[in-house]
């Protein structure tokens, strides 16, 4: 079974890219199987109804969130009806919308997908991701387990792959919108990157025009961030997995421009 994990989605023009290019990909790679992270697929940041929508009628499967899944109040009916729309599993379920993980049956086999965010230079007071895998894994029924871990670190982001490596199939980091040159198999058959990259705009600072955010570090001072236009980028994943013992065989990660 071959899983495709796409990168942070900013906005309707990462969108539109994800949509032109995405088909082809799955025919051309035998893709079983896609997560789209989509916390940025509004523009102005967040995630709207009719940005999910867009991602699934393009051929997502499961769209995962991070630090801006409840920028956007028109969503928040949204994701506790649209399971397969889930936020990072850590917020608290008794205060926030929606859930942190969700469960695919294929058919032939079920995927259960697990959205994660990070402690370290992100949303304060949260649960440890430690803590709160371990119980979410408990929950789970399947051996086929994909992973999005949304954090600023990539000390963090290693460190809870290894130690969930062999506990889940496939784990990739979301967040820095910057793709790392370090996918493979961990030793005990996990998938691993430690940030899969973003889906966007090419000659953007983490798909914002440049001379907004050189603005903004000169000065010290608030700016609209106005998204780049013109050559996007894919930047993506690809984790061939031994569905019947829930290993990854291969990780291949790939730049689509």
């Amino acid at each position: 079974m071959k899983i495709l994990c796409i990168g942070d989605v900013v906005g309707k023009v990462g969108c539109d890219f994800l949509r032109s290019k995405l088909p082809s990909l799955k025919k051309v790679k035998g893709i079983d199987f896609v997560i789209c992270n989509g916390e940025n697929s509004s523009d102005g940041n967040g995630i709207t109804p009719a940005s999910a929508r867009f991602l699934f009628d393009s051929g997502v499967d499961v769209i995962t969130l991070g630090n801006h899944s409840f920028r956007r109040r028109e969503a928040y009916d949204y994701l506790d009806e649209n399971e397969f729309v889930i936020r990072p599993a850590n917020y608290p379920d008794s205060t926030t919308p929606g859930r942190g993980y969700c469960i695919v049956d294929m058919g032939r086999t079920q995927v259960a997908v697990v959205n994660l965010i990070g402690n370290m230079y992100m949303e304060s007071g949260l649960e440890s991701p430690f803590d709160r895998i371990d119980k979410v894994l408990k929950k789970i029924d399947t051996k086929n387990i994909i992973v999005d871990f949304h954090a600023e670190t990539t000390s963090e982001k290693a460190a809870l792959a290894f130690y969930l490596d062999g506990r889940v199939s496939a784990f990739f980091g979301t967040h820095t919108h910057v793709q790392t040159s370090d996918a493979h198999v961990l030793p005990s058959g996990t998938g691993f990157i430690t940030d899969v990259g973003m889906t966007g705009p090419l000659n953007s600072v983490l798909g914002v025009e440049p001379e907004i955010v050189i603005n903004k570090f000169k000065t010290r001072m608030p700016v609209r961030f106005d998204l780049k236009r013109g050559e996007c980028k894919m930047e993506c994943v690809i984790f061939e997995i031994d569905e019947k013992v829930g290993k990854t065989i291969s990780a291949e990660s790939l730049r689509i421009i």
